[in-house]
């Protein structure tokens, strides 16, 4: 054998696999004891102080507050989803101003907290009364359930609006160069070609902004909307019982946990045809 192919051998050889435990391997598997150690402290700990009386007294409670969770979420989640629209064709749009105004919608409600945004606009816009009762939209901002959709909305809006644009930016402007060589307009291109597509790129965003809204609606109980965790707070403050808090745990990782098997469901069968067989 020349030497020239026992170099090129020696060059196709794969590296051998490392044996042992690295570092990473160990601190994975230590935190994996950990959490665990965790998870298995709180399940005994519900076992050694489980009261049937006081969950038998605070379950229809909890329930209410999941279905104000539910509803808040899902209405924020839909209102935002429309005005999302012309808020990415915004931030796609070449026009100064509209392309102006769009970003700093998104900067804003990005670069801001949610809950600052909700006091802003539950307790900064009660400040104006006299004003909103001039225009009729007192009864709209007085009452809390009202600011916290309304607050969420814009909040998610601009969140969304970053995933769509981003969505629909990911498919390749071969695509519409097609359509428009196949006689399709604009509007057939987006709704028949550009968006199948795009949709599939951004479910699993979706999915996280959604689960995101859930854990973020917990807020909402400081202007005093008795969601899950308003609830749970009542509850707490009635029986200075911590277990009431590791309740409302297990309730949003369930939901969360529901909500992420969905999105893969959902996208594994839309994505079928793109596994190899």
């Amino acid at each position: 054998m020349s030497a020239v192919a026992m170099d090129s051998a020696a060059a196709e050889k794969p590296p051998e696999a490392r044996r042992g435990w690295p570092a990473t391997r160990i601190l994975g598997w230590t935190l994996m004891l950990f959490w665990g150690a965790v998870a298995g402290g709180i399940v005994v700990y519900l076992v050694e102080v489980w009261n049937p009386a006081l969950f038998d007294r605070y379950f229809p409670a909890y329930m209410s507050g999941l279905w104000v969770t539910l509803q808040l979420v899902l209405i924020s989640i839909v209102i935002g989803a429309i005005l999302s629209v012309p808020i990415a064709y915004g931030r796609m749009s070449s026009n100064r101003w509209l392309g102006g105004f769009a970003y700093g919608y998104v900067y804003f409600f990005r670069g801001t907290p949610l809950l600052a945004q909700t006091f802003l606009i539950y307790y900064g816009l009660g400040s104006f009364r006299p004003q909103l009762e001039a225009v009729g939209l007192w009864s709209f901002f007085r009452d809390a359930w009202y600011c916290a959709i309304f607050a969420f909305s814009l909040n998610t809006a601009a969140y969304q609006a970053e995933i769509l644009r981003g969505a629909i930016q990911s498919v390749s402007k071969g695509q519409w160069e097609a359509s428009k060589a196949l006689g399709l307009d604009r509007l057939k291109t987006l709704r028949l070609i550009v968006m199948p597509q795009a949709m599939l790129v951004a479910l699993r965003p979706y999915g996280n902004e959604i689960i995101l809204m859930i854990k973020g609606s917990a807020i909402v109980s400081i202007i005093t909307v008795y969601d899950l965790m308003g609830e749970t707070r009542r509850a707490f403050s009635r029986t200075f019982d911590f277990q009431t808090y590791i309740w409302a745990a297990i309730i949003y990782l369930l939901i969360v946990e529901v909500l992420r098997f969905v999105t893969e469901r959902i996208e594994g069968r839309l994505t079928r045809h793109l596994v190899r067989r």
